[in-house]
């Protein structure tokens, strides 16, 4: 049986969301609309941040890397999809497919660990808030986004070299629109265990070690809410911590939904569609969705975008 892998000379056809004409040009439309969407309200999101003193704290520096990671995480997979949309050949090159899969699951691993962070500051502000400054120092925050940014790679570096390893036999037809650790393994023809394994094993360690850190987070946040005496107190702080449990939802439900679970090919078609919808929320929707969940939860944010706005329409009225 030839192994159609042992040559960089090899193109993947990404077979995309639909072969219906009609269906591709709606996807396409679609798609572009959130992508730009998504780059819009991230950038103006950094904007915002880095030009208001008064969001210069550990929660929005860990916000502004999540807005990176977004607009990054967005553009690795949406243009080479609106590409291969509309155009004849949806071919790309083994090394073009390695990079877009090391770029994509190394931002992914790479949120999950900032949703950790951010969850672990909201804890020092609520529980700890006489010490926070002391726990949350610069030094700390620094730290922690160089951590996110060094795990997150390093893991994506050894799952996109295992993935490679693999042999593809027959066709190099991927059913899915973009190059996924998942849809590569279902495509091989070779022995998957080890990479499997080796997909919950780290996925465990890292998703699974984030999540953990953020539910033990909350569990203490909420105590704290339910201990305060007053109302308004109560829903103002649990205001604060809203939109962060939105996200951490939409995340991590569906990464570790498609990350760790069985891949092989025993779950037939079931599994192959399943993996090519479930991706759509955290690729396109949830990189869209999070500079407005955490906008319109925040009044500093709020204010800061009208005020930009405001001067910059001030000539007109």
């Amino acid at each position: 049986m030839e192994q159609l892998n042992q040559t960089t000379s090899r193109r993947f056809i990404l077979l995309g969301l639909s072969t219906d004409p009609q269906l591709r040009i709606i996807f396409f439309i679609v798609y572009l609309i959130m992508y730009l969407i998504t780059i819009s309200g991230n950038l103006l999101l950094i904007i915002v941040v880095r030009t208001n003193r008064t969001l210069h704290s550990p929660m929005f520096f860990f916000l502004t890397n999540l807005s990176f990671i977004d607009i990054c995480f967005s553009t690795s997979i949406v243009p080479v999809l609106l590409m291969n949309t509309l155009a004849q050949d949806r071919s790309i090159s083994l090394v073009g497919c390695a990079a877009q899969m090391f770029v994509s699951l190394g931002l992914g691993a790479t949120e999950s660990i900032i949703l950790a962070s951010m969850a672990y500051d909201r804890f020092a502000a609520i529980c700890r808030p006489l010490h926070y400054n002391t726990i949350m120092s610069r030094t700390m925050c620094f730290s922690l986004a160089a951590l996110s940014w060094s795990v997150g790679f390093i893991n994506s570096f050894i799952q996109v070299y295992l993935t490679f390893q693999l042999p593809f036999c027959r066709s190099l037809d991927t059913n899915h629109y973009f190059c996924e650790v998942p849809a590569f393994i279902q495509m091989s023809c070779g022995d998957t265990f080890f990479n499997e394994l080796s997909i919950y094993i780290t996925g465990g360690m890292i998703a699974g070690s984030a999540f953990y850190l953020i539910l033990i987070s909350y569990v203490h946040i909420i105590s704290k809410i339910l201990k305060m005496i007053s109302a308004h107190g109560r829903q103002k702080t649990f205001s604060t911590c809203a939109s962060h449990l939105t996200v951490v939802t939409l995340f991590f439900g569906t990464v570790m939904f498609m990350y760790l679970r069985p891949h092989s090919k025993k779950n037939s078609q079931y599994s192959i569609e399943t993996d090519k919808v479930v991706p759509i929320l955290y690729t396109t929707v949830t990189p869209m969705l999070n500079p407005f969940i955490y906008s319109m939860r925040n009044n500093d944010v709020k204010n800061s975008i009208f005020k930009i706005f405001k001067n910059k329409l001030g000539p007109f009225n």
